[in-house]
């Protein structure tokens, strides 16, 4: 994912490394020229030798200082432009595996992941860049150190082991950290997600102490890691601090014997004492090596949402008229539970099914594999002969809509969200055959009232649900428990406006109630995972167990 990231900044990526090795050699250049124009200077004869390196070394720091600024722009807007990319394609990405992404990561976490993962990621190309130029300083000052003296690079050879061994178990340990980090934070924003969907169950049962207990129940593992994390740094740190200035002082000391023995000039003390700083340029190294750290774990935790297969889609169309519905041996397993077992099931063009049975049935997972919200682990389901997964996307939306217990209100307004990629002229129609358009209206800017905070009960919610699904059309139409928040009235009126509404589409109907499935053609009876009983609804009800799928109801309609 890293690698991917990288790719798509590309020529940033190689304009920072430009950048970041024009940098280094300025800075590898400079002692070098200050050695130079001091051997100049106290030469008192060498008048013009010196304003010679004066200037050469003035021009360097210049260099020096605009090389910075633009490296530090560059990694700036690299770093928030990857980040952009990778949100965009982590966003793109969840939406379109759908179901199974929730089903796989908890929303909070999946929050955790594109916010902070991937602010975290982005940064990547900027981190690799500035890392070849902070290695860069230190293997050029070793070969500097050389073509001074060789024994001086020698000199700095013998501690260079112990410096390689203190940033290989600082890189181990960080990456753990921020493993363990990035995990409890995401714990944690799954723990508040939860928190806030249940606001009002967690007001009416009055533990709201309790639950502020459980959501921050993380946070003294995010502290420890945290801690961890500082820790560590500051031990290699520290690390750094003691055999730095050691190596430092053996250089120089090396250096001062060459002098006195008269192998070395005072500009070139001068040099290699610098080359020295630069060759245990530690402190650099671990910040840089931190940051690439942190990148691959939150980079690791990006690329294990985008590992989640995305549904294919084919290239076949539809037959221009149909709806004909069959599922042959589907099953589904969910949580390693087997949800459906082995289902055939047909339903024919135009005609209207009710799946009724108890909690965990299976009626939820099989609506959602007729309209192809998810695949099953085996088995085929087919529209009009043709399985889902041949269809092109486009056919496949435009064949099915989709109606849901608690419909999300997506778009800026009702119209809006009513409308969602249908055309506009559909939503009053639509809004009025799903008896929406009174309530609409009522409201102060009616079809153009903001969706965020608008006040509606669960069965205005559910009248919006199925005016989308009107709008959309399609040959199937999949009700997912969309009618159970309707009174009793306006349940029947929708249940008349469906086949007024949609005359010619087949439909798949989870239903609840005993009087939604006696309006159904036919109803399938799923128990266990498997089909009980197919039949109308009046000849199943002779049944006493039927009968108690519906507790409470009083009968067919």
């Amino acid at each position: 994912m890293l690698r991917a990231a990288i790719r798509h900044s590309a020529a940033r990526c190689v304009a920072l490394c430009l950048l970041s090795t024009a940098g280094a050699g300025v800075g590898l250049l400079l002692p070098y020229v200050l050695g130079r124009t001091l051997d100049a200077l106290l030469d008192g004869h060498a008048g013009g030798d010196a304003r010679h390196w004066l200037t050469i070394s003035a021009a360097l720091v210049a260099a020096g200082t605009l090389l910075d600024c633009c490296e530090d722009v560059l990694t700036g807007t690299t770093a928030a432009r990857t980040t952009a990319w990778l949100r965009h394609r982590l966003v793109r990405h969840v939406l379109d595996t759908g179901p199974r992404a929730t089903a796989r990561f908890p929303a909070g976490d999946l929050v955790a992941r594109l916010v902070g993962g991937t602010a975290q990621a982005g940064p990547a190309p900027a981190t690799v860049a500035a890392l070849t130029a902070t290695l860069l300083t230190p293997l050029g000052a070793i070969v500097a150190l050389g073509l001074i003296d060789l024994r001086l690079a020698l000199v700095f050879l013998v501690g260079a082991p112990a410096l390689a061994l203190l940033l290989r178990a600082f890189a181990r340990a960080t990456s753990d950290c921020v493993s363990g980090y990035l995990r409890a934070q995401g714990d944690l924003a799954t723990r508040l997600t939860e928190a806030i969907g249940g606001a009002r169950t967690i007001a009416a049962a009055r533990t709201a102490d309790r639950e502020t207990a459980r959501v921050l129940a993380p946070l003294p593992e995010l502290s420890r890691q945290g801690l961890r994390m500082w820790r560590v740094q500051g031990r290699a740190s520290a690390g750094a601090v003691t055999l730095a200035p050691l190596l430092q002082i053996a250089v120089i000391a090396a250096a001062g014997l060459l002098l006195l023995h008269h192998h070395l000039s005072i500009g070139a003390l001068l040099a290699a004492s610098r080359y020295a700083v630069l060759a245990t340029g530690v402190g650099a190294l671990v910040g840089d090596l931190g940051a690439l750290v942190r990148t691959r774990t939150a980079g690791r935790r990006v690329a294990e949402v985008l590992d989640q297969p995305a549904p294919r889609h084919g290239t076949a169309e539809l037959p221009l008229e149909g709806g004909h519905l069959e599922l042959r041996g589907v099953t589904a397993r969910r949580a390693g539970r087997t949800v459906l077992d082995g289902v055939d099931l047909t339903v024919p063009a135009g005609r209207t099914l009710a799946v009724v049975g108890a909690s965990g049935a299976g009626k939820s997972t099989l609506a959602a594999l007729a309209g192809r919200l998810t695949d099953p682990d085996e088995g085929t389901v087919l529209l009009d002969g043709v399985p889902l997964p041949d269809l092109s996307r486009a056919a496949l939306r435009a064949a099915v809509g989709h109606a849901f217990e608690r419909p999300a209100l997506l778009g800026d307004t009702l119209a809006d969200t009513i409308a969602l990629g249908a055309p506009k002229d559909r939503v009053v129609p639509a809004a009025r055959a799903a008896r929406a358009d009174s309530f609409v209206r009522r409201l102060p800017d009616g079809y153009a009232t903001a969706c965020a905070g608008v006040p509606l009960s669960g069965g205005e919610l559910q009248r919006l649900g199925l005016a989308r699904a009107f709008a959309h059309g399609g040959r199937l139409l999949v009700l997912d428990d969309a009618l159970s928040s309707l009174d009793t009235v306006t349940e029947h009126e929708i249940a008349a406006a469906l086949l007024d509404h949609t005359p010619g589409a087949t439909r798949l109907i989870v239903a609840h109630r005993a009087t939604t499935a006696a309006r159904a053609d036919t109803v399938a009876w799923l128990d266990g995972g498997r089909v009980r009983a197919l039949g109308p609804h009046e000849r199943l009800w002779r049944d006493p167990a039927y009968r108690a799928v519906f507790a409470g109801e009083d009968g067919p309609a």
